[in-house]
């Protein structure tokens, strides 16, 4: 059953990585609920215009950018060609990133150490701070930004450091919430945790590690990316709200705080 809000109806809305996993579901949740909508992707050029394509059909403005977010040019480049097609931004979902491989201290390389520091958190930074400008514009925004169960908790072997970057993404969203509160921002995180069915576990996680994770999980189910994309969207959703610098955990149960 989709969630339906018409405090999303003709608000404009970026989501980076948005054409595949839970950046897919997220976009497609946005569309449903009406709004208006920039597409960033990086490798998903059909999907992305395949959304794109969904957004026109329900009458609503939609445009698909490509771009490489560890480039400053690149997430300036989304965020400027964004506001020209949809009319502004109301709204930012902060979805990019990547756990790249599994390395373990005695295997870390500088390069491998700020590459996955760049595509999960500087990136996040280099489009923040190319939409906020626009956001502030507005008398109420909201930004998203997607952290992870790895950032609370430390993650499984050889995620030392992806879950240090979503750990830092949880602290960038509280430093943020302070920051832009003034002006009328609010700023907040998901924090999923076993998401099956998307990339990103199909790629980096067994079946016997997801069955021992499902096991110690509450409710005995791992979630899925419509799971995510509902807490997303009500989230962004409080634009007027009381809620800001706040993490919504998303992993049935397997960890609280």
């Amino acid at each position: 059953m989709k969630q339906t809000t018409n405090k999303l109806q003709g608000k404009n809305v970026l989501i980076t990585a948005g054409a595949q996993g839970i950046g897919e579901a997220i976009t497609r949740h946005f569309i449903d609920n009406g709004a208006n909508v920039g597409v960033h992707y990086f490798s998903s050029a059909d999907t992305a215009n395949e959304l794109v394509s969904y957004a026109i059909e329900k009458g609503l403005k939609a445009v698909a950018v490509g771009g490489d977010l560890t480039k400053e040019a690149d997430a300036t480049k989304l965020v400027e060609q964004t506001v020209s097609a949809l009319g502004g931004l109301d709204i930012l979902i902060n979805n990019a990133g990547s756990l790249v491989a599994r390395r373990n201290l005695d295997e870390m390389e500088a390069e491998f150490w700020h590459w996955v520091m760049d595509i999960n958190l500087t990136s996040m930074m280099f489009v923040t701070k190319a939409a906020a400008s626009h956001l502030t514009k507005n008398e109420q925004s909201s930004i998203v930004n997607l952290a992870s169960l790895a950032g609370r908790k430390g993650g499984h072997a050889g995620s030392l450091a992806y879950s240090t970057s979503k750990g830092a993404i949880l602290t960038f969203t509280r430093a943020l919430s302070s920051e832009l509160g003034p002006q009328g921002v609010m700023v907040n995180a998901v924090a999923p945790g076993l998401i099956l069915g998307t990339s990103f576990h199909n790629t980096h996680t067994t079946k016997e590690s997801a069955d021992a994770t499902i096991a110690g999980i509450p409710i005995k189910r791992p979630g899925n990316a419509n799971d995510v994309a509902r807490a997303v969207l009500f989230l962004a959703s409080e634009y007027d709200g009381f809620i800001t610098g706040a993490t919504l955990d998303i992993n049935g149960g397997v960890y609280n705080m």
